[in-house]
């Protein structure tokens, strides 16, 4: 899944020859998974259409700052279309845009809303050779770069003018790259190995029943698709359940068993830099697994248990640089038994649920959760998306690193 997918992505068209390339550009946006709104200035519409370029988009264009033909129009907000964006690109941007970019000067739609914007801008300048390697051309660059904006270099072919060199726009494709490449080297997880469990275990009691819990893995599998999000390589293993990984980041280990989870924990274990165990797993099996179908008994039928492996303490007793983080579900003594199980356990944090907590546990799409670090700082959340609480739990990895 590319870095793009699910990102709010506001393309600036300058008016530049170049400009008839960005019916492609955002049709490659839109292909990556980006939600994609275009501003225009009025000289690139002799160049690209915007009717071409809205229907792509699936979004109105937006070229001035209210609709003169209409009294009544409301006025496009630059501020709001750049706090919308998480990422800005102007592209073409010609040697005009980029002069007013750097100085200021604001007399239109598009540079009042990159000089709102508090997303990433990307810059992908298009202009005859000379120009490009015109000492104000190249101030201009020195200018946007330290105003932490990121250039992306033009190509060098045929150009407008009949000349050949340097100063074509980047090709689409080559942008969408870039893009892809420069976002993904600066995610926050970068390079980092992540370990999840997920979903229930099934013990089998027979090969048709099983003993197991009401745990959907939805949870675990947040948290995998937001640590995947975040730049981090994910193995996510996950018990049986109906989601499925959203990310090519997550490598997927499909388990059934408390045994099965356990083994694959401890195949990874070593090399990962957190471990997060979101999985409802058994605490006990069937001693014996009735080869067949066990018939019914016409009165009481008794199955003899053992206790499973404790696949988060095992963890615990064999980590070493890992951040180690384990979920409780308590009904009574919260705090109390959440606080044991991060001594017993050696944890770095615990996910405390309560199923006193209404919109909290099993089977719903909202979590209410508290955090207890290994110092026993407590910090209790507000009801929750299981997505806004998997972001929550990835902050608290952040923290492990910048600490």
């Amino acid at each position: 899944m590319s870095v793009l997918s699910g990102k709010n992505v506001l393309l600036g068209i300058s008016g530049g020859i170049a400009a008839y390339k960005t019916a492609s550009l955002v049709r490659l946006f839109i292909k990556a998974g980006a939600h994609v709104q275009v501003i225009m200035t009025p000289a690139s519409k002799d160049f690209v259409t915007p009717l071409t370029l809205s229907t792509l988009s699936k979004n109105p264009v937006h070229s001035s700052f209210f609709n003169h033909d209409d009294e009544n129009e409301k006025w496009n907000n630059h501020v709001e279309l750049g706090l919308w964006a998480d990422v800005m690109i102007v592209a073409p941007a010609t040697a005009n845009t980029m002069s007013k970019m750097v100085s200021g000067n604001c007399d239109n739609l598009l540079i009042a809303t990159y000089l709102s914007a508090k997303c990433p801008v990307y810059v992908a300048p298009a202009m005859d050779l000379d120009m490009y390697k015109h000492p104000s051309t190249i101030s201009s660059f020195n200018s946007l770069t330290t105003f932490g904006n990121t250039i992306i270099p033009a190509e060098s072919g045929e150009l407008a003018s009949g000349l050949s060199g340097e100063g074509r726009m980047a090709e689409p494709e080559n942008i969408i790259g870039f893009l892809e490449a420069d976002l993904e080297s600066k995610l926050p997880l970068k390079g980092k190995k992540i370990l999840i469990t997920a979903g229930p275990t099934y013990e089998a009691i027979d090969p048709v029943r099983f003993i197991g819990n009401h745990s959907s893995g939805k949870m675990g599998f947040d948290i995998a698709n937001s640590a995947a999000s975040l730049g981090a390589s994910v193995i996510l293993v996950s018990g049986p359940t109906k989601f499925e990984a959203k990310n090519s980041a997550i490598k997927v280990i499909n388990v059934v068993s408390a045994q099965e989870m356990y083994d694959a924990c401890h195949l990874y274990f070593k090399d990962m830099d957190v471990a997060i165990a979101a999985a409802a797993v058994a605490d006990y099996r069937p001693k014996t697994v009735a080869v067949q179908k066990i018939k019914k008994a016409p009165d009481n039928f008794t199955i003899e248990l053992e206790k499973t492996k404790d696949i988060l303490a095992s963890l615990g007793a064999i980590k070493e640089k890992q951040f180690l983080i384990g979920f409780a579900l308590e009904t009574e003594n919260e705090i109390e038994n959440a606080k044991g199980k991060i001594q017993k356990k050696n944890l770095d944090l615990i996910v405390l649920n309560s199923l006193q907590d209404e919109g909290a546990g099993f089977g719903k799409i909202t979590n209410k959760v508290t955090f207890i670090d290994k110092d026993f700082n407590i910090e209790p959340m507000d009801l929750k998306s299981k997505e806004a609480v998997s972001d929550d739990i990835l902050n608290k990895v952040l923290n492990f690193f910048h600490e």
